[in-house]
Order: structure tokens, then C-alpha cells, then sequence
């Protein structure tokens, strides 16, 4: 669905200026984490540096999302569906840039993990942050596109996330009481493996934001009902 157009151009313009630091905000968060995994699993310290590196221009462009939106909210004083979709962009750009610390997280954890030997666990990482960055991607196109069922669908898919997340704990654990010499790397990777489960928690919250921006229903606290199949 694309939104109508505004009566006051000036209200379309700042709202649509307000959008574009959104997707750029989203464009590097999604750059971040691909490069802490990539650091990750390909032992580079230097991927892992610059996803550290980019959190302070991610952390500047909320700061900016935020002044933008206070000023468009007094300027315009919108209402209905044009109150909506400001109120959920800034929340968005809150949910981006707590994506972008995971990210940061996920590349210290990474340079820890660098210095020792590779553990064969490490693998259950990629699949995890497949599925993560699936839903991130996902959350956004919802969001752009105003797409309330692809929206509505990333529930479903946190639920999936959430117990990979639990079995990966499982075997760490596991791990440990075989193996305690390598402790230290492997509560690194339950932690990892937190942070991208946090990651899908912050595409449903986009997503619920979506919902709410096109459809004005607010869907964070409804029941989850499984799909039957």
C-alpha cells in the first residue's frame, strides 16, 4: 500500500527526509551485522574493527531521526495515519540502532574468539543469523511496502529463532562439561547466539510498528496462534 499524498507538501517532504535517514540507518545495521559474522566466522579482526567502527555514524542518525521527528511533530502537528507513520519511523530508529549494538556485541565477542583456536560450534552461527537477517530484511520491506501480513508473519518466524537459540544454548552447554578447558569460547558463542536472537526480537518489533503505521492496530501483546498446516 503507498501512502496518499499529504495536503501540505512541506509535511511530505520532512516525512519523506525522516524515511530516507531511516533506511539509511537500516542500509548500515544491516552492513554492521554482516560484517561482525563475517568476522566471525572468517577469524578476521579487521571485519570485526569496522563493524565497531560503524556504530557512531548508526548512533548519529537516530540522534538525527529523533530531532527531526520532535520538529515534525510540533511544525505539522499531524494526525491520524500521518501521526502514525512519525511516531513509527522514530520507533523504528530505535529498534536500528539497538540492532547496530548487537552488532557491536557480536564483534567483540568475535575478536575474543579470534585469538584461540576455532571450535567446530561455531557453525550453528551462520544458520542463526541466516534466519535473523532474513527477518530484518523482512521487517523492513513490511515496512516500507506497508505490507501487514508479511508484517504479521514475523511472529511466527521469532518463535523459529527463539528455539534455535535454545538448542544452541543445549549444546554449549553440553560442550562444557565435555570439553571445560574451552569454557571461556563457548559462553562466547551462547552469548553470540543471544545477540542474534535478540536481532529477531527487533524485526518483529519493526514489524509490529508496521502493522501499526498502516493498519493503526497495535498487535504487541496479541496471543500467538500457530498457522495449521
Amino acid at each position: 500500500m503507498i501512502a496518499q499524498s499529504h495536503i501540505l507538501g512541506t509535511f511530505d517532504e520532512a516525512l519523506a527526509s525522516l524515511r530516507n535517514n531511516v533506511l539509511m540507518m537500516s542500509s548500515l545495521t544491516e552492513r554492521s551485522l554482516e560484517r561482525a559474522v563475517a568476522g566471525l566466522l572468517q577469524r578476521d579482526d579487521e571485519l570485526c574493527v569496522t563493524a565497531i567502527a560503524d556504530d557512531e555514524e548508526i548512533d548519529q542518525l537516530e540522534i538525527q531521526v529523533d530531532r527531526d521527528g520532535v520538529d515534525l511533530l510540533l511544525r505539522f502537528q499531524p494526525v491520524a495515519s500521518d501521526l502514525r507513520r512519525v511516531v513509527s519511523a522514530m520507533k523504528l530508529s530505535s529498534n536500528l540502532e539497538r540492532m547496530a549494538d548487537q552488532a557491536v556485541n557480536i564483534a567483540r565477542k568475535g575478536r575474543k574468539l579470534n585469538r584461540h583456536s576455532a571450535l567446530p560450534e561455531s557453525d550453528f552461527i551462520e544458520s542463526m543469523f541466516s534466519h535473523a537477517m532474513s527477518m530484518f530484511k523482512d521487517s523492513m520491506e513490511a515496512y516500507i511496502r506497508e505490507d501487514v501480513e508479511l508484517a504479521r508473519a514475523l511472529k511466527a518466524r521469532d518463535r523459529v529463532l527463539d528455539e534455535m537459540n535454545t538448542n544452541a544454548s543445549r549444546r554449549l552447554i553440553e560442550r562444557m562439561a565435555q570439553d571445560p578447558e574451552q569454557l571461556r569460547g563457548y559462553l562466547n558463542l551462547m552469548f553470540i547466539a543471544r545477540h542474534l536472537e535478540r536481532v529477531g526480537d527487533h524485526a518483529t518489533n519493526i514489524a509490529e510498528d508496521a502493522v501499526y503505521a498502516a493498519a493503526a492496530e497495535d498487535i504487541r501483546h496479541q496471543p500467538f496462534v500457530p498457522s495449521r498446516g
